[in-house]
C-alpha cells in the first residue's frame, strides 16, 4: 500500500497514475471532482470545514479497507494529512477548537479499530511530493478549479501559503511508515517524461529497501 501527500498542486494524482500504472495497480482517488461539499467549503468555510472534514474521513476509511484487499495499490492523499488540514483551517478561524477535538478523536478511535478487523491502517511507504509555492500556485492556476482560484477569493493566498509551510514539519515528524520526498521542482514529473521516469527510479528503489 503506497501513500502519497503534499499540498495542493503537487501533482499527486498524477503521480498516481504514473505508479499504477508501472505496477499494474489500483489506484484510490481523493474525492475532489465529484465532491459536492468542496465548492460550498471554497464560499463559506467556516460553515462547511467540519462536514467537508468528516466527508474526507469516511472517503479515506473505505479506501483504506478497499486497498487492503490489493496486491499493491495506489492513494493519492494519506488519511494522516486530513489532521494537518483541519487544523490549518481552525487556526484560521473557520473551525472551531471544539470541531477539532472531535474529529481528532473520532479519527483516533477509527483507526484503532482497522487492526481489530484484520485491516491494515499505515501504508508500506509515504511518498511525499515537495514543492515550492511559486510551484503551487501556478499548478493551482493551470488546472483551473474556478473555487481554487486567489482571483476568486484573496484569503486563498494565505491559506495556500501556511499549508506549504506546514508539510514540511509534518513530513519531518511523520513516522507511521517507510517515507521518501520526491523534489517536485526539481523532478517536474507533471510535464517533463524524463523526470517521470527518475521519480519512479528512485520511488522502486526505496520499496526495494523495505
Amino acid at each position: 500500500m503506497i501513500a502519497l501527500s503534499g499540498p495542493i498542486g503537487a501533482g499527486k494524482t498524477t503521480l498516481t497514475e504514473l505508479l499504477t500504472s508501472h505496477w499494474e495497480s489500483d489506484a484510490y482517488y481523493e474525492s475532489v471532482d465529484d465532491n459536492k461539499i468542496l465548492p460550498l467549503f471554497y464560499k463559506d468555510p467556516k460553515r462547511y470545514a467540519f462536514l467537508l472534514q468528516i466527508y474526507f474521513l469516511n472517503k479515506r476509511m473505505d479506501s483504506i479497507k478497499q486497498a487492503n484487499s490489493d496486491a499493491r495499490s495506489v492513494m493519492d492523499r494519506s488519511i494522516y494529512e486530513d489532521s494537518l488540514l483541519f487544523h490549518l483551517n481552525a487556526d484560521l478561524g473557520r473551525a472551531t477548537n471544539t470541531e477539532v477535538d472531535i474529529y481528532d478523536s473520532l479519527l483516533k478511535n477509527m483507526m484503532q479499530e482497522l487492526p481489530r478487523l484484520s485491516y491494515k491502517k499505515n501504508p508500506d511507504l509515504l511518498v511525499h511530493i515537495d514543492i515550492s509555492f511559486d510551484t503551487m500556485l501556478k499548478r493551482i492556476k493551470k488546472r483551473g478549479r474556478s473555487f481554487e482560484q486567489i482571483e476568486n477569493d484573496p484569503s486563498l493566498y494565505e491559506y495556500y501559503h501556511e499549508l506549504n509551510k506546514r508539510y514540511v514539519a509534518w513530513f519531518d515528524n511523520y513516522d507511521q511508515s517507510a517515507k521518501i520526498k520526491i523534489d517536485g521542482d526539481k523532478y517536474d514529473f507533471v510535464e517533463n517524461p524524463e523526470a517521470r521516469q527518475k521519480v519512479i527510479q528512485l520511488i522502486d528503489e526505496k520499496i526495494a529497501t523495505i
